[in-house]
């Protein structure tokens, strides 16, 4: 592992993403010395305001979501000692010198958190190189979305290679921080019996959900240009994917691990037409309360999917055959991220004769908003079985949220910034992971494009257009709802 940086710069420090989730998870850190007492917390943004008036508006957004038995005024106070502001304007490159002179001496190491507009990465990059803020002891945190396309990835990518080597550039997806995300590798590597079954003759299908109750949220302009596909599946769905599908790695490092994540995403096959469901919300019921329709909340009318649902293959040997069904929506019935892993049926019911119905074994991981593991498993119901053998699917549970009760449960990006200043890049995204991914979704686009391919209105509240049931129905499946 590298040596720990002394100085963390944080870019869009006064945006919702450093109030709702940066400031409090180094807040966390802090507070059960994970980060060294004299690190130093820069942070950086367009708006003028003082280190006083930084830190009074940190204090504002640990006193808004830090939860009530998180609070310790003592531990706040010495937290905000850690914070110092720097105001700049990032399109233009005077500013970055201003910005070198308050980070001071970065001997010790430097760590960037990079959270901007996509057209802000290249001027950005420019003014770190011209400012000295690009050297051999600086990383840097890129967070989504790094482009909408792969030609657009490819000069944001390049751009940040100008200045970074790959080994010092680690791109973001909040959801490789997630405890039970993390624990898809320990379920599958270090239990023996599911090994032997992780593949083509033990596996059916498997799916993977992500849905949302909620609309647009305030993001209107980047939603309604980037879509459902490349807001979720691009980068999250298709990283759950390559994590479930993935060749056993030789070692948990970051090179082996991503060496078979790649392999993965390269693997898969273009998705045809028949094969994705495109879908925007209409008007319905959300949580009980009435909500109107994807073009009311953005004002104006929109082919913008909000929904998709795709059947994937992976074209290699261990999961030839295997569907891999994908959804991911807003305004849907409940939230969710889930996987499932239907398991093929036993080759021989000898309960048959004797009236027992079976039912395959389906492993069900649950990432939010509970965390559990779930495996359905036939048993046999208590009784005399005068009139026959009665079988149930019962579960056997592992609840992360109960079995570790007194752990700290953390959220994702305490980990990823935990990671990023100790210069640990095996929870984030190599270049060709990125590319691979985009690869594959821009060959889906072009499919909506030549097709003229609309989406297809669902109300809210449900589980999308009655097209993505089909999807599944066809092959004899049902979305695990």
């Amino acid at each position: 592992m590298s040596q720990s940086s002394s100085t963390l710069l944080l870019f869009g420090a006064t945006g919702d993403l450093a109030r709702r989730m940066l400031l409090p998870s180094l807040y966390a850190l802090h507070e059960d010395a994970l980060i060294a007492e004299d690190l130093r917390i820069v942070g950086t943004a367009r708006s003028e305001m003082s280190d006083a008036e930084f830190r009074e508006m940190a204090r504002e957004a640990l006193d808004e979501y830090l939860p009530e038995d998180r609070k310790d005024e003592g531990k706040i106070g010495s937290f905000l000692d850690h914070l110092q502001y720097q105001p700049l304007d990032a399109s233009t490159i005077e500013g970055f010198d201003d910005l070198a002179e308050k980070l001071g001496d970065i001997s010790g190491g430097l760590s960037i958190f990079l959270s901007t507009a996509p057209f802000l990465f290249e001027p950005t990059i420019r003014g770190l190189k011209s400012a000295g803020l690009a050297g051999d002891n600086v990383r840097i945190g890129l967070e989504k979305p790094l482009g909408n396309d792969l030609a657009s990835s490819r000069v944001i990518n390049d751009a940040v290679a100008s200045a970074f080597d790959e080994d010092r550039i680690f791109r973001i997806d909040h959801y490789l921080g997630k405890e039970t995300v993390q624990n898809l590798m320990a379920l599958r590597f270090a239990n023996a019996m599911f090994e032997p079954l992780w593949n083509a003759n033990g596996i059916d299908h498997v799916q993977i959900t992500i849905s949302e109750t909620v609309g647009l949220e305030g993001r209107h302009a980047f939603y309604d240009e980037t879509g459902a596909l490349r807001d979720m599946v691009q980068n999250h769905i298709l990283q759950l994917l390559a994590l479930i599908a993935m060749e056993p790695p030789a070692d948990f490092d970051a090179t082996s691990i991503r060496d078979e994540k790649v392999k993965v995403l390269r693997s898969l096959r273009p998705v045809q037409p028949d094969e994705m469901v495109r879908g925007q919300y209409g008007s319905g019921a959300v949580n009980g309360g009435a909500v109107g329709a994807y073009e009311d909340d953005l004002g104006e009318p929109s082919e913008t999917e909000t929904f998709v649902a795709l059947k994937a293959h992976v074209e290699n040997w261990r999961w030839q055959g295997v569907p891999f069904y994908l959804r991911t929506g807003k305004r849907m019935a409940e939230r969710r991220s889930e996987i499932v892993v239907q398991f093929k049926s036993v080759p021989h019911n000898i309960f048959a004769e004797r009236g027992g119905k079976l039912a395959a074994n389906r492993l069900v991981i649950r990432l939010q908003p509970e965390e559990y593991v779930r495996l359905m498993v036939m048993a046999k119901q208590p009784g005399m079985d005068r009139d026959g053998v009665t079988l149930r699917e019962v579960p056997l549970d592992l609840s992360l949220t109960h079995v570790f009760a007194k752990a700290r449960r953390r959220i994702a990006y305490e980990r990823l910034l935990l990671d990023l200043i100790d210069g640990d890049p095996t929870l984030f995204v190599r270049r060709d992971e990125v590319e691979a991914q985009w690869k594959w979704i821009d060959a889906i686009r072009k499919v909506w494009s030549e097709t003229d391919m609309k989406p297809k209105s669902y109300g809210s509240g449900g589980w999308g257009p009655s097209t993505s049931v089909a999807l599944t129905e066809r092959d004899g499946v049902s979305w695990h709802e």
